[in-house]
């Protein structure tokens, strides 16, 4: 990852798809030796500050572990880089809902009004999936300071690595029923996401969509995933 290729990116492009589907993906985010670096971090004890076994919480099954302070370079790197590049969104969306929180330009001053709060702990995760793991639909919330856009990064091959393991994401419009979408990705690809709510265009203006999001069960093999959420937990 570099910040000249996040430069050379249609932002425009990536926008129309989050306001469309509440996400959009950017391809080969990472490189291929990038994706297995971070992934073998998972099996070291220092860079995190905790482990969660899913099955434990009835979160699913599988497992994760958060980053402690100070991030990897290379997660710290992706982490200020990719929120600047998504606060209009993010201040738009609150905009367009009717919300009044408005989202500064630096990530280092995002951060301090979360500290501020009492968010003290990092959130940027590595997951770990095996044969009949899965992760049930959710949303990565962790206090009251929360940005509307996160991004997952898949580490491992798909039909190479593992098998299965897809990433759905659903969608709640008032009065409807829940719309699934599955997301497929490639090794190093970044998907960005609505980590709440959006806003839809409708007749009589916006209106709120509450999105979740998961994982489908690995029928073989191994899944490793980067998670990037902006906000930090209380």
């Amino acid at each position: 990852m570099s910040e000249h290729y996040l430069d050379r990116l249609d932002w425009r492009l990536l926008e129309q798809q989050l306001d469309q589907d509440g996400f959009a993906v950017i391809p080969a985010l990472l490189s291929r030796q990038a994706c297995d670096a971070v992934a073998a971090l998972y099996d070291q004890p220092e860079p995190f500050r905790s482990h969660v076994i899913m099955a434990r919480h009835g979160f699913g099954r599988g497992e994760y572990k958060y980053f402690c302070y100070p991030l990897p370079n290379l997660l710290a790197r992706l982490r200020s880089a990719l929120y600047p590049r998504l606060v209009p969104i993010a201040n738009r969306w609150h905009e367009q809902m009717g919300l009044p929180v408005r989202f500064p330009v630096s990530h280092q001053a995002f951060l301090e009004r979360c500290h501020a709060a009492g968010q003290l702990r990092p959130t940027p995760l590595l997951l770990r999936y095996g044969p009949q793991d899965y992760n049930c639909l959710h949303q990565d919330l962790y206090g009251e300071h929360v940005f509307p856009l996160q991004v997952a990064i898949l580490l491992s091959d798909p039909e190479q690595d593992f098998t299965g393991g897809e990433f759905v994401l659903t969608e709640q419009r008032p009065r409807m029923q829940s719309r699934p979408m599955v997301v497929g990705l490639k090794k190093g690809d970044g998907l960005i996401f609505a980590v709440n709510q959006r806003p839809v265009k409708g007749s009589r203006g916006y209106y709120r969509v509450t999105l979740r999001h998961g994982v489908s069960r690995l029928h073989s093999g191994n899944r490793h995933t980067l998670g990037i959420i902006f906000h930090d937990a209380s």
